[in-house]
Protein backbone atom coordinates (compact mmCIF):
# COMPACT_ATOMS: atom_id res chain seq x y z
CA UNK A 1 0.00 0.00 0.00
CA UNK A 2 1.51 3.29 -1.41
CA UNK A 3 2.48 5.51 1.72
CA UNK A 4 1.83 8.92 -0.09
CA UNK A 5 -1.28 10.81 0.84
CA UNK A 6 -3.47 13.02 -1.01
CA UNK A 7 -1.45 16.25 0.42
CA UNK A 8 1.55 14.56 -0.21
CA UNK A 9 0.53 14.06 -4.17
CA UNK A 10 -1.22 17.11 -4.38
CA UNK A 11 2.16 18.92 -4.10
CA UNK A 12 3.61 16.75 -7.06
CA UNK A 13 3.87 18.92 -10.34
CA UNK A 14 2.55 16.29 -12.43
CA UNK A 15 1.34 12.56 -10.20
CA UNK A 16 2.37 10.08 -13.36
CA UNK A 17 -0.99 8.21 -15.11
CA UNK A 18 -1.08 4.19 -14.69
CA UNK A 19 -1.73 2.20 -17.98
CA UNK A 20 -2.41 -1.46 -16.33
CA UNK A 21 -2.40 -4.46 -19.86
CA UNK A 22 -3.83 -7.61 -18.27
CA UNK A 23 -4.57 -10.64 -19.24
CA UNK A 24 -5.63 -14.11 -18.52
CA UNK A 25 -2.87 -15.64 -16.67
CA UNK A 26 -0.96 -18.90 -16.25
CA UNK A 27 0.43 -21.06 -13.68
CA UNK A 28 3.98 -20.57 -12.26
CA UNK A 29 5.74 -23.46 -13.39
CA UNK A 30 4.10 -26.50 -15.77
CA UNK A 31 3.97 -28.68 -12.70
CA UNK A 32 0.67 -30.21 -11.31
CA UNK A 33 1.65 -28.35 -8.16
CA UNK A 34 1.61 -25.34 -9.48
CA UNK A 35 -1.33 -26.03 -12.31
CA UNK A 36 -3.46 -27.11 -9.57
CA UNK A 37 -3.92 -23.64 -7.89
CA UNK A 38 -3.83 -21.69 -10.83
CA UNK A 39 -6.77 -23.97 -12.40
CA UNK A 40 -8.57 -23.78 -8.86
CA UNK A 41 -8.60 -20.15 -8.89
CA UNK A 42 -9.48 -20.18 -13.14
CA UNK A 43 -12.46 -22.17 -12.94
CA UNK A 44 -13.36 -21.53 -9.94
CA UNK A 45 -14.33 -17.67 -10.97
CA UNK A 46 -17.71 -16.80 -11.22
CA UNK A 47 -17.43 -15.58 -15.05
CA UNK A 48 -15.81 -18.73 -16.05
CA UNK A 49 -18.24 -21.42 -14.90
CA UNK A 50 -21.42 -19.75 -14.06
CA UNK A 51 -23.24 -22.73 -11.89
CA UNK A 52 -24.48 -22.47 -8.28
CA UNK A 53 -21.92 -22.95 -6.09
CA UNK A 54 -22.90 -26.01 -4.03
CA UNK A 55 -22.66 -27.80 -7.20
CA UNK A 56 -19.68 -26.87 -8.83
CA UNK A 57 -17.06 -26.49 -5.86
CA UNK A 58 -17.72 -29.79 -5.18
CA UNK A 59 -17.14 -30.94 -8.81
CA UNK A 60 -13.87 -28.99 -9.08
CA UNK A 61 -11.96 -29.59 -6.01
CA UNK A 62 -13.07 -33.21 -6.20
CA UNK A 63 -12.66 -34.93 -9.62
CA UNK A 64 -11.88 -32.09 -11.68
CA UNK A 65 -8.45 -30.91 -9.24
CA UNK A 66 -7.83 -34.63 -8.45
CA UNK A 67 -7.20 -35.33 -12.40
CA UNK A 68 -7.05 -32.45 -14.37
CA UNK A 69 -3.35 -30.37 -13.51
CA UNK A 70 -1.44 -33.53 -14.06
CA UNK A 71 -3.16 -33.54 -18.03
CA UNK A 72 -2.62 -29.87 -18.56
CA UNK A 73 0.84 -29.72 -16.52
CA UNK A 74 2.09 -32.14 -19.24
CA UNK A 75 0.33 -29.93 -22.09
CA UNK A 76 2.32 -26.69 -20.74
CA UNK A 77 5.46 -28.49 -21.06
CA UNK A 78 5.05 -28.54 -24.18
CA UNK A 79 5.19 -24.58 -24.62
CA UNK A 80 7.22 -23.51 -22.13
CA UNK A 81 10.44 -22.34 -23.34
CA UNK A 82 13.67 -20.77 -21.43
CA UNK A 83 11.52 -17.53 -20.86
CA UNK A 84 9.10 -19.50 -19.22
CA UNK A 85 5.13 -19.33 -19.66
CA UNK A 86 5.19 -17.77 -23.62
CA UNK A 87 1.79 -15.75 -22.25
CA UNK A 88 3.60 -14.28 -20.03
CA UNK A 89 6.67 -13.57 -21.08
CA UNK A 90 4.70 -12.23 -24.39
CA UNK A 91 2.94 -10.09 -21.73
CA UNK A 92 5.93 -8.37 -20.07
CA UNK A 93 7.94 -7.71 -23.81
CA UNK A 94 3.97 -6.27 -24.96
CA UNK A 95 4.44 -3.68 -21.21
CA UNK A 96 7.84 -2.82 -21.69
CA UNK A 97 7.08 -2.33 -25.53
CA UNK A 98 4.59 -0.09 -24.88
CA UNK A 99 5.75 1.92 -22.34
CA UNK A 100 8.95 2.71 -24.40
CA UNK A 101 6.24 3.99 -27.69
CA UNK A 102 4.39 6.10 -24.65
CA UNK A 103 7.40 7.83 -23.68
CA UNK A 104 8.16 8.48 -27.38
CA UNK A 105 5.31 9.50 -28.24
CA UNK A 106 4.16 11.70 -25.58
CA UNK A 107 4.78 15.18 -25.06
CA UNK A 108 7.13 15.22 -22.44
CA UNK A 109 5.29 18.61 -21.39
CA UNK A 110 2.14 16.24 -20.42
CA UNK A 111 1.92 14.01 -17.03
CA UNK A 112 3.88 10.89 -17.53
CA UNK A 113 2.67 7.68 -18.24
CA UNK A 114 3.47 4.68 -16.21
CA UNK A 115 2.40 1.34 -17.76
CA UNK A 116 2.66 -2.08 -15.63
CA UNK A 117 1.20 -5.34 -16.30
CA UNK A 118 -0.93 -8.24 -14.30
CA UNK A 119 -3.15 -11.00 -14.60
CA UNK A 120 -6.53 -12.41 -13.88
CA UNK A 121 -5.28 -15.82 -12.52
CA UNK A 122 -1.63 -16.24 -11.05
CA UNK A 123 1.07 -13.67 -10.54
CA UNK A 124 2.12 -11.17 -11.23
CA UNK A 125 -1.60 -10.72 -10.92
CA UNK A 126 -4.00 -7.61 -11.67
CA UNK A 127 -3.37 -6.44 -7.72
CA UNK A 128 0.02 -6.48 -7.88
CA UNK A 129 0.27 -4.35 -11.37
CA UNK A 130 -2.15 -1.81 -9.90
CA UNK A 131 0.09 -1.56 -6.24
CA UNK A 132 2.91 -0.62 -8.88
CA UNK A 133 1.03 1.88 -10.30
CA UNK A 134 -0.22 3.45 -7.12
CA UNK A 135 3.06 3.40 -5.46
CA UNK A 136 4.50 5.20 -8.28
CA UNK A 137 2.23 7.68 -7.62
CA UNK A 138 -0.58 6.92 -10.13
CA UNK A 139 -4.35 8.66 -9.37
CA UNK A 140 -5.32 7.94 -12.44
CA UNK A 141 -5.43 4.81 -14.13
CA UNK A 142 -6.34 3.17 -17.52
CA UNK A 143 -6.97 -0.48 -17.45
CA UNK A 144 -6.34 -2.17 -20.83
CA UNK A 145 -7.58 -5.97 -20.96
CA UNK A 146 -5.74 -7.30 -23.95
CA UNK A 147 -8.62 -9.18 -25.66
CA UNK A 148 -10.26 -7.40 -28.69
CA UNK A 149 -13.54 -8.89 -28.22
CA UNK A 150 -15.57 -8.53 -25.13
CA UNK A 151 -16.23 -11.50 -23.26
CA UNK A 152 -17.47 -11.95 -19.84
CA UNK A 153 -15.09 -15.03 -19.32
CA UNK A 154 -12.24 -12.47 -20.16
CA UNK A 155 -12.56 -8.61 -20.17
CA UNK A 156 -15.27 -8.51 -17.31
CA UNK A 157 -13.59 -11.21 -15.02
CA UNK A 158 -10.44 -9.11 -15.54
CA UNK A 159 -12.43 -5.86 -14.50
CA UNK A 160 -13.77 -7.80 -11.58
CA UNK A 161 -10.49 -8.50 -10.44
CA UNK A 162 -9.54 -4.61 -10.87
CA UNK A 163 -12.38 -3.02 -9.12
CA UNK A 164 -12.47 -5.59 -6.21
CA UNK A 165 -8.91 -4.55 -5.85
CA UNK A 166 -9.43 -0.61 -5.80
CA UNK A 167 -12.67 -0.57 -3.56
CA UNK A 168 -10.31 -1.72 -0.72
CA UNK A 169 -8.26 1.20 -1.17
CA UNK A 170 -8.87 4.05 1.40
CA UNK A 171 -8.29 6.24 -1.60
CA UNK A 172 -9.38 5.53 -4.53
CA UNK A 173 -7.63 6.28 -7.97
CA UNK A 174 -10.02 7.30 -10.80
CA UNK A 175 -10.06 4.24 -13.07
CA UNK A 176 -10.70 4.05 -16.96
CA UNK A 177 -11.26 0.48 -19.15
CA UNK A 178 -11.32 -0.62 -22.71
CA UNK A 179 -14.09 -2.92 -23.01
CA UNK A 180 -12.85 -4.29 -26.54
CA UNK A 181 -11.36 -3.00 -29.49
CA UNK A 182 -12.09 -5.60 -32.30
CA UNK A 183 -13.24 -3.08 -35.20
CA UNK A 184 -10.00 -0.74 -34.40
CA UNK A 185 -7.72 0.32 -37.62
CA UNK A 186 -4.39 -0.44 -35.42
CA UNK A 187 -5.34 -3.82 -34.43
CA UNK A 188 -6.85 -5.03 -37.52
CA UNK A 189 -4.35 -3.52 -40.11
CA UNK A 190 -1.88 -5.82 -37.98
CA UNK A 191 -3.83 -8.47 -38.37
CA UNK A 192 -4.11 -8.28 -42.35
CA UNK A 193 -0.14 -7.02 -42.49
CA UNK A 194 0.45 -10.37 -40.32
CA UNK A 195 -0.93 -12.62 -42.52
CA UNK A 196 -0.08 -11.31 -46.50
CA UNK A 197 3.55 -11.20 -44.34
CA UNK A 198 2.62 -15.38 -44.07
CA UNK A 199 1.19 -15.42 -47.36
CA UNK A 200 4.32 -13.84 -49.01
CA UNK A 201 6.62 -16.49 -47.38
CA UNK A 202 4.69 -19.76 -47.32
CA UNK A 203 2.77 -19.17 -49.85
CA UNK A 204 -1.31 -18.97 -49.97
CA UNK A 205 -3.71 -21.64 -48.74
CA UNK A 206 -6.91 -22.78 -50.18
CA UNK A 207 -8.55 -21.85 -47.03
CA UNK A 208 -8.12 -19.10 -44.00
CA UNK A 209 -9.37 -20.50 -41.24
CA UNK A 210 -10.40 -17.93 -38.20
CA UNK A 211 -10.66 -19.52 -34.60
CA UNK A 212 -11.72 -17.85 -31.78
CA UNK A 213 -11.91 -19.26 -28.06
CA UNK A 214 -14.90 -20.23 -27.81
CA UNK A 215 -17.87 -19.68 -24.63
CA UNK A 216 -21.13 -21.55 -24.00
CA UNK A 217 -23.83 -20.97 -25.89
CA UNK A 218 -26.15 -19.84 -23.15
CA UNK A 219 -23.96 -16.86 -22.37
CA UNK A 220 -24.14 -15.45 -26.27
CA UNK A 221 -27.94 -16.59 -26.07
CA UNK A 222 -28.45 -13.95 -22.75
CA UNK A 223 -27.00 -11.31 -25.07
CA UNK A 224 -23.18 -11.14 -24.56
CA UNK A 225 -21.70 -9.44 -27.83
CA UNK A 226 -18.74 -11.60 -28.10
CA UNK A 227 -20.45 -14.32 -31.07
CA UNK A 228 -21.33 -10.30 -33.15
CA UNK A 229 -17.82 -9.46 -32.38
CA UNK A 230 -15.85 -12.21 -33.38
CA UNK A 231 -17.76 -12.10 -36.74
CA UNK A 232 -17.67 -8.48 -37.10
CA UNK A 233 -13.59 -8.94 -36.79
CA UNK A 234 -13.48 -11.72 -38.97
CA UNK A 235 -15.89 -9.87 -42.06
CA UNK A 236 -13.80 -6.39 -41.63
CA UNK A 237 -10.66 -8.80 -42.35
CA UNK A 238 -11.71 -10.72 -45.09
CA UNK A 239 -12.75 -7.56 -46.82
CA UNK A 240 -9.05 -6.22 -46.04
CA UNK A 241 -7.65 -9.47 -47.80
CA UNK A 242 -10.66 -9.46 -50.75
CA UNK A 243 -11.20 -13.24 -49.36
CA UNK A 244 -14.13 -14.58 -51.70
CA UNK A 245 -16.96 -16.47 -49.99
CA UNK A 246 -15.82 -20.33 -49.53
CA UNK A 247 -12.28 -19.28 -48.93
CA UNK A 248 -12.58 -18.82 -45.36
CA UNK A 249 -14.49 -19.44 -41.93
CA UNK A 250 -15.15 -18.98 -38.59
CA UNK A 251 -14.92 -21.38 -35.34
CA UNK A 252 -14.58 -21.56 -31.82
CA UNK A 253 -11.67 -23.81 -30.03
CA UNK A 254 -10.74 -25.14 -26.37
CA UNK A 255 -14.40 -26.07 -25.10
CA UNK A 256 -15.06 -27.21 -21.91
CA UNK A 257 -17.55 -29.76 -20.32
CA UNK A 258 -20.53 -31.51 -21.48
CA UNK A 259 -22.72 -28.03 -22.47
CA UNK A 260 -23.21 -26.78 -25.92
CA UNK A 261 -20.56 -24.31 -26.72
CA UNK A 262 -20.24 -21.34 -30.00
CA UNK A 263 -20.18 -23.39 -33.23
CA UNK A 264 -19.00 -24.85 -35.17
CA UNK A 265 -16.34 -25.91 -33.56
CA UNK A 266 -12.62 -25.90 -34.50
CA UNK A 267 -11.70 -29.43 -34.14
CA UNK A 268 -14.42 -30.69 -35.89
CA UNK A 269 -14.35 -28.42 -38.83
CA UNK A 270 -10.94 -28.92 -39.54
CA UNK A 271 -11.58 -32.53 -39.31
CA UNK A 272 -14.19 -32.12 -41.88
CA UNK A 273 -12.18 -30.27 -43.78
CA UNK A 274 -9.22 -32.93 -43.65
CA UNK A 275 -11.88 -35.79 -44.33
CA UNK A 276 -12.57 -33.95 -47.49
CA UNK A 277 -9.05 -33.32 -48.87
CA UNK A 278 -8.69 -30.32 -48.08
CA UNK A 279 -5.00 -29.33 -49.52
CA UNK A 280 -4.07 -26.54 -47.55
CA UNK A 281 -5.31 -24.50 -44.79
CA UNK A 282 -3.74 -21.88 -42.96
CA UNK A 283 -5.22 -20.75 -39.28
CA UNK A 284 -5.24 -17.72 -37.44
CA UNK A 285 -6.57 -16.92 -33.92
CA UNK A 286 -7.77 -12.93 -33.83
CA UNK A 287 -8.86 -13.19 -30.35
CA UNK A 288 -5.54 -14.29 -28.76
CA UNK A 289 -3.49 -10.98 -28.35
CA UNK A 290 -0.68 -13.17 -27.32
CA UNK A 291 0.44 -16.97 -28.25
CA UNK A 292 -0.42 -19.38 -25.71
CA UNK A 293 -1.23 -22.91 -24.89
CA UNK A 294 -4.54 -22.36 -27.04
CA UNK A 295 -2.63 -21.16 -29.64
CA UNK A 296 0.96 -22.98 -29.38
CA UNK A 297 -0.22 -26.61 -28.57
CA UNK A 298 -3.83 -26.67 -29.03
CA UNK A 299 -3.81 -25.53 -32.53
CA UNK A 300 -0.10 -25.52 -33.98
CA UNK A 301 0.07 -29.44 -32.67
CA UNK A 302 -3.57 -31.03 -31.79
CA UNK A 303 -5.84 -29.15 -34.78
CA UNK A 304 -2.64 -29.85 -36.79
CA UNK A 305 -2.66 -33.47 -35.98
CA UNK A 306 -6.39 -34.15 -36.37
CA UNK A 307 -6.11 -32.46 -40.01
CA UNK A 308 -3.72 -34.59 -41.70
CA UNK A 309 -4.60 -37.69 -39.62
CA UNK A 310 -7.88 -37.64 -41.67
CA UNK A 311 -6.42 -36.63 -45.17
CA UNK A 312 -6.04 -32.92 -45.00
CA UNK A 313 -2.92 -31.41 -46.69
CA UNK A 314 -0.25 -28.53 -45.18
CA UNK A 315 -1.40 -26.63 -42.49
CA UNK A 316 -0.26 -23.48 -40.90
CA UNK A 317 -0.40 -21.66 -38.31
CA UNK A 318 0.13 -17.70 -38.52
CA UNK A 319 1.28 -16.33 -35.00
CA UNK A 320 -0.60 -14.19 -32.70
CA UNK A 321 0.43 -10.02 -32.74
CA UNK A 322 2.09 -11.09 -29.72
CA UNK A 323 4.77 -7.81 -29.68
CA UNK A 324 5.26 -7.07 -32.92
CA UNK A 325 5.78 -3.36 -33.51
CA UNK A 326 2.51 -2.76 -35.44
CA UNK A 327 0.72 -4.37 -32.75
CA UNK A 328 1.97 -2.32 -30.01
CA UNK A 329 1.69 1.04 -32.21
CA UNK A 330 -1.71 -0.04 -32.21
CA UNK A 331 -2.30 -0.43 -28.76
CA UNK A 332 -0.35 3.04 -28.02
CA UNK A 333 -3.19 4.65 -30.48
CA UNK A 334 -6.34 3.11 -28.17
CA UNK A 335 -4.24 3.67 -24.97
CA UNK A 336 -3.66 7.73 -26.17
CA UNK A 337 -7.05 8.25 -27.15
CA UNK A 338 -8.15 6.97 -23.73
CA UNK A 339 -5.93 8.97 -22.40
CA UNK A 340 -7.18 12.01 -23.83
CA UNK A 341 -7.91 14.84 -21.01
CA UNK A 342 -5.69 13.25 -18.40
CA UNK A 343 -2.88 13.88 -20.23
CA UNK A 344 -2.45 17.67 -19.84
CA UNK A 345 -3.52 17.44 -15.89
CA UNK A 346 -0.85 17.47 -13.36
Amino acid sequence: MSSLTPADSARKPAAPIGVLLTNVGTPASPTAKDVRPYLAQFLGDRRIIDLPRWLWMPILHGPILMTRPKRSARLYQNVWSDEGSPLLATLQKQGAGLQALLDRRLDPSMARVRVAIGMSYGSPSIPDGLAELTEAGAQRILVLPLYPQYSTTTTAASLDVVFDAVRQRPWMPEVRTVNGYHDDEGYLAALERSIREHWQDQGRAERLLFSYHGIPKQYSDRGEPYYVQCQETTRLLAARLGLEEGEWAVSFQSRFGPIEWLRPYTDELLEEWGAAGLGSVDVICPGFSADCLETIDEIDREARESFQAVGGGDFHYIPALNDRPDHLNALADLAIRQLQGWLAWG
